[in-house]
């Protein structure tokens, strides 16, 4: 099997869209904010943006099973406050949902939290809990800068955000460490912003004892963890200096990597740099490239083909493809065993 575990809902009807432009309009103007039951979306227009989409491409590139959440960029935590927030993520994780109802073979979802700037994180508890335990997902999308590109808040080690670790430990359930759009115009959301975001989420952690306190705690850097992988030589040095354990004691215990990398020689570095039991196939398939890369012919986010032509070993491929999503995310592990997978 073939688990992706960076999916968005990137091709959401037009509906959902046009449902959150009238709720940013109504924070301006209250008399104009909608009602989530004006939301209409019919399972038939559900099943047809995602068969045309998604699931098309995962059928053409081999892949079985993808862990689904809401767009990354429409999460947009920066806009309104907590009520604003709050009644999105709970539209959006609805809607993954019920595409994971509608194709339960090949989608599980992954929630969107109802973040904003300045909010106690411990808010965002009830919304974790209808997900996981009403909806069956199997992990969550964790902001480490609800600002969108201001970085206001504070890091990842604080212990504000304990009460949100307590409930991921409690629940079983990793998190994906993925910022929003960036409305700040020196970071491009997807080629500035998401790196950064997942570079500062991983020395957040090594700069913290935050592993000692949360020893069963997962996290999952995406898009090939920033630059942590590139730059491993000058972390493990900063590592030493600040006195802390080897990395794959102190970090690797706890954080994983997944293959949102765009070239061959990206996943090459990934797969020799990285320990392979810390790498998750992923491949953020129709998300922030799009395109077919002239040099190769193939589609930039077809990362199976990266996986298929690395120096790997079938074991290591297994590991990649679905042991150790299957480990890092237990609650996927249960669901397919109760299917006999």
């Amino acid at each position: 099997m073939i688990i992706d575990c960076h999916g968005h809902y990137t091709t959401a009807p037009k509906a959902l869209e046009d449902w959150r432009n009238r709720q940013i309009a109504g924070i301006r103007n209250p008399a104009a904010m909608p009602r989530a039951s004006e939301l209409k979306i019919s399972d038939d227009e559900l099943r047809e943006s995602v068969e045309t989409n998604q699931l098309s491409k995962m059928k053409e590139r081999g892949s079985d099973l993808t862990i689904f959440s809401p767009r990354a960029s429409f999460m947009a935590h920066h806009i309104g406050d907590f009520n604003i927030s709050s009644a999105w993520a709970s539209i959006c994780n609805e809607l993954c949902y019920r595409v994971s109802r509608l194709f339960p073979e090949h989608f599980v979802g992954a929630a969107m939290l109802p973040q904003s700037p300045g909010v106690d994180p411990k808010t965002c508890l009830s919304e974790i809990d209808k997900c996981v335990n009403e909806y069956g997902f199997v992990g969550i999308n964790l902001n480490p800068d609800p600002s969108g590109g201001h970085w206001t808040g504070l890091p990842l080690s604080d212990r504000s955000w304990y009460p949100i670790y307590e409930k991921m430990v409690e629940l079983g359930i990793p998190a994906m460490v993925h910022v929003s759009t960036s409305c700040n115009d020196c970071f491009h959301t997807t080629g500035a912003h998401y790196i950064n975001a997942d570079t500062t989420a991983f020395m957040q952690c090594l700069t913290s004892d935050l592993f000692k306190d949360f020893p069963d705690l997962k996290f999952i850097i995406p898009h090939g963890g920033g630059a942590a992988p590139y730059h491993w030589g000058r972390y493990r040095g900063l590592a030493q200096e600040l006195k802390k354990p080897l990395l794959k004691d102190h970090l690797l215990k706890n954080i994983f990597f997944d293959t949102c990398v765009y070239h061959q020689p990206g996943i090459d570095l990934l797969t020799r740099v990285i320990p392979v039991d810390n790498v998750l196939f992923a491949s953020e398939m129709i998300g922030a490239v799009r395109g077919i890369d002239p040099e190769t012919g193939h589609y930039f986010d077809d990362t199976k083909r990266y996986i298929e032509a690395a120096k790997l070993s079938d074991t290591d491929r297994h590991k990649i493809y679905e042991g150790n999503a299957r480990r890092v995310y237990p609650r996927l592990d249960a669901l397919l065993k109760a299917r006999g997978l």
